[in-house]
């Protein structure tokens, strides 16, 4: 059975990946370079951030063109492992 046919996703597709962490400074640097590991002809534009109400947490968004389950899968696996980012969705 392909992988892919567990998903309700139609491969390839946009995709937005965000992960949350302090604001530290190399935070976004991080996710981007995570998510490039991946995909690595990410488009201009692709990232966006949005820093908490107190500024002490960021949200980065990272929008791919995703082309298969276990792209994803790979991408969230090494984002949740990173030491700096508190939650991936």
């Amino acid at each position: 059975m392909d992988p892919d046919q567990s998903t309700p996703f139609d491969f390839p597709c946009r995709f937005p990946i965000k992960a949350m962490g302090r604001d530290d400074g190399d935070f976004e640097a991080t996710v981007v370079a995570i998510v490039r590991r991946h995909t690595p002809d990410l488009g201009e534009g692709a990232v966006t951030t949005q820093p908490s109400r107190g500024g002490r947490y960021l949200s980065v968004t990272v929008t791919i063109t995703a082309t298969s389950r276990a792209q994803l899968d790979a991408i969230y696996a090494d984002l949740t492992a990173d030491a700096l980012v508190l939650m991936a969705l």
